[in-house]
């Protein structure tokens, strides 16, 4: 099995109850094993228990470790573009973004991602820092990918879906190994145009040995470095927006590349690793699995707010228990984050950069287990307990969290048929009532290799600390200019309109603020016809209560005060620096004129102290269509395509306590996405072409609407190829992505992608 495998399925089956109806899989299928089906490809994540895939109770696709080391991927973001449904944008040297079935953000907070099942996600902001998953790629065994709401076993921020990177254990990966790389990207446009190519380089080793048939570890390191790649330059084009046609946006100057005011230099990244795994096991059958680890970055990372630069000396470290014995998993792990990052653009009330100092610590206990009860059915059950602890500069009145959750689920399978329902339960410190998120689907399968399903999930995502507690004076980003005034006012006052002046203002968190939901309806079918893997996938997904940081100035008027914003008044005189630096307070006097101002003289001026703060919108449909084919021609060649189709989010009518959710605040994802690519893989040499199509889309979270606007389609073309040396042992590859050398920018506050060449020794000896 090698390149990306899509596959959708349902059916909780754990290997022993399975083996009741159908043959039972090989625990570690070899791809070269002609009597290896894709189908009985073994994954955890769609249950928390072992199944085949073809029985998972989820929409998932599978990226095996061949496709893993041999793909021109240059990071997750490129491994994950090629699987159906999943928005993949990246944005800088080191930030990039990933979603299922929705448009993806700056700040992605709908989407898990788990090493070995714990969560790499950031409780504090709802986000995901890709360059904290510790891990070297050739460690992994298998990324698993639930393509939709996984709230009934995962929990809350499952909302979109799960990605769960599986390692491989000591034993499994026996042996040495190393690998080296170093390569150069263009830089022929934007910012950086005039300083030649850009550079990247890395190294990482893994020994993992088995002195003994009771002990096992493994030991990884690595680094990675890269220069910054070139920012877009001139001014965002102005165009309606598409969904409210009146409302034109653009305009904006992007930031120069250099530190001068209204701009700040673009920063590459750097980026240490290393990880630690020893395994006991008894002579009962059981193992217990001792991990710790730690990951640091530097580099961009794009917020509403603007980007902010993550300094050196930040890292997220962990700690990790489990004990394994059949179906029984009980596990624990702590993670530690510590960063620092001061904003490059937004300033603080004494025009100082604003800074995001975040230090959390995250303890979280699970116990799971599945039983076999007749034969037919399948019980699952289990829960977990997290404690998250907050230190975060830009919510100083952020208050530590607990949370609790359980979940069961029963399958009853027999002859064709296959019914599962499940429900989990979540109890959040920050919210007042319990959330539930049920899953019931049924499967048909007319055939072993073919299978129809329809289903029903609904899952959630939890405010973050910063959408409750969020509490930060800045600058706003325009001066207001006041001089036209000033012939018009008594003299004493015309010293405060001499100048412009930046306001101080607040954006605040929202204590209120109601967890999102997601109702999710889908049709699948998959099926086996020879070495041809079909599969199909219709959704509906409806949100609700959507989270969303909102600039309430962009609101009708008596929407924006029934939500919290306020102005600026005699009794709170406005408060800002001068263009000059200066501080300046205008007197209260001054206050009640601008207040007065008649409408036919442009007033009255009233001046924000609130700009911004998260609100619940309310519902939004989206829709979409996913086809995928697979074909293995023989042990060494095989090709895949696939296609997912998104429509344009359909605002739908609020309840009475909601919202509507405004035109404004929607990013319109890309309607048509296409790849395909064939991979080789023969006793001698490697090969890997790849082609992925993205349409064009519409962003709107950015600094102001000023920086709103479309990114145009494009087409990457990436392809590795390489040989095999000593017997297999050592393997050299030149790795390219968009080969075609594209102008390609995937947000329209991202950096430009051009293209990218990297060489590569890898070494394995057992």
């Amino acid at each position: 099995m090698r390149g990306l495998i899509p596959a959708v399925g349902l059916g909780l089956l754990w290997a022993a109850a399975a083996a009741a109806q159908e043959p039972k899989p090989s625990p570690t299928p070899s791809p070269h094993d002609e009597t290896v089906k894709r189908e009985e490809t073994i994954v955890v994540s769609a249950s928390k228990s072992e199944t085949t895939l073809i029985n998972a109770p989820a929409t998932m696709s599978v990226i095996p470790e061949e496709t893993i080391v041999n793909a021109p991927a240059q990071n997750y973001g490129d491994l994950l573009r090629s699987v159906p449904g999943m928005n993949v944008i990246q944005t800088s040297a080191r930030d990039f973004n990933v979603t299922s079935r929705q448009s993806t953000s700056t700040l992605t907070n709908s989407q898990l991602v788990l090493l070995d099942g714990r969560s790499v996600y950031l409780d504090f902001f709802g986000l995901v820092l890709w360059d904290f998953v510790p891990t070297n790629a050739s460690d992994i065994k298998q990324i698993e990918i639930v393509r939709g709401p996984a709230s009934a076993v995962w929990g809350a921020n499952a909302m979109t879906g799960v990605i769960n990177i599986i390692t491989k254990s000591p034993r499994e990966a026996e042996g040495f190994g190393a690998t080296l790389t170093g390569g150069i990207f263009d830089r022929g446009v934007g910012s950086r145009a005039n300083d030649g190519n850009g550079k990247s380089f890395g190294g990482n080793f893994s020994v993992a040995r088995a002195p003994n048939d009771r002990v096992s570890f493994r030991l990884s390191a690595g680094y990675f470095d890269s220069d910054p790649y070139s920012r877009p330059q001139g001014t965002v084009p102005k165009v309606p927006n598409p969904l409210l046609p009146t409302f034109i946006v653009g305009g904006g100057t992007y930031p120069p590349d250099r530190d001068v005011l209204g701009g700040y230099p673009n920063n590459g990244t750097k980026q240490p690793k290393a990880d630690l795994r020893v395994d006991q096991d008894f002579s009962d059958g059981g193992r217990m699995t001792y991990q710790g680890g730690y990951s640091g970055t530097t580099g961009i990372v794009h917020t509403g707010i603007g980007p902010f630069d993550i300094q050196s000396g930040s890292y997220l470290a962990y700690g990790k228990l489990q004990y394994t014995k059949g179906a029984l998993k009980v596990a624990g792990f702590a993670n530690f984050v510590d960063a620092d990052a001061p904003n490059e653009l937004a300033r603080d009330a004494n025009g100082q950069a604003v800074v995001l100092g975040f230090k959390t610590q995250t303890y979280d206990f699970e116990i799971g287990h599945s039983t076999v009860l007749g034969g037919k059915h399948l019980l699952t059950y289990g829960g977990n307990a997290r404690r998250n602890n907050f230190d975060i500069t830009l919510a100083p009145n952020s208050k530590d969290r607990n949370e609790f959750g359980a979940y069961l689920q029963e399958e009853y399978f027999v002859d064709q048929w296959r019914l599962s329902a499940g429900v989990r339960v979540d109890k959040f410190g920050n919210l007042d009532d319990p959330f539930f998120s049920p899953r019931i689907s049924l499967m048909y399968k007319p055939l072993k290799n073919h299978s129809l399903r329809v289903s029903f999930n609904r899952a959630f995502r939890a405010p973050s600390d910063i959408n409750d507690y969020l509490s930060q004076e800045i600058l706003s980003p325009r001066p207001v200019d006041l001089r036209p005034l000033g012939p018009l006012l008594p003299p004493p006052l015309r010293p405060f309109v001499a100048t412009p002046f930046f306001l101080i203002v607040n954006n605040i968190g929202n204590p209120n603020v109601k967890a999102q939901s997601l109702n999710a309806y889908e049709f699948a079918y998959t099926g086996t016809v020879g070495k041809t893997i079909l599969g199909l996938a219709v959704y509906q997904n409806d949100t609700s209560n959507d989270i969303n940081f909102t600039n309430l100035t962009t609101l009708p008027t008596a929407l924006a005060l029934a939500n919290g914003l306020t102005f600026y008044s005699a009794a709170n005189p406005a408060r800002g620096l001068t263009v000059t630096g200066q501080p300046i307070t205008l007197p209260p006097v001054l206050m009640t004129v601008l207040a007065s101002i008649p409408a036919q003289f442009g007033g009255p001026i009233l001046l924000p102290s609130v700009a911004s703060t998260y609100l619940n919108f309310g519902p939004l449909r989206q829709r979409g269509v996913e086809l995928s084919i697979e074909q293995e021609f023989n042990h060494d060649v095989s090709a895949y395509a696939n296609y997912s189709y998104q429509n344009t989010p359909k605002v739908l009518d609020p309840d009475s306590d909601q919202i509507r959710y405004p035109l404004t605040e929607i990013n319109i994802p890309a309607k048509n996405r296409f790849n395909a690519g064939v991979s080789m893989n023969a006793k001698r040499f490697i090969g890997n072409v790849q082609v992925s199509f993205v349409d064009k889309g519409f962003w709107q979270d950015v600094l102001n609407p000023d920086f709103a606007g479309f990114t145009d389609a494009y087409t990457l073309l990436n392809a590795t190829v390489g040989a095999k040396w000593a017997d297999g042992k050592v393997t050299t590859s030149i790795k390219g992505t968009n080969l075609l050398n594209k102008t390609i920018q995937q947000h329209v506050y991202g950096d430009i992608l051009k293209l990218g060449v990297v060489g590569e020794v890898r070494v394995f000896v057992k």
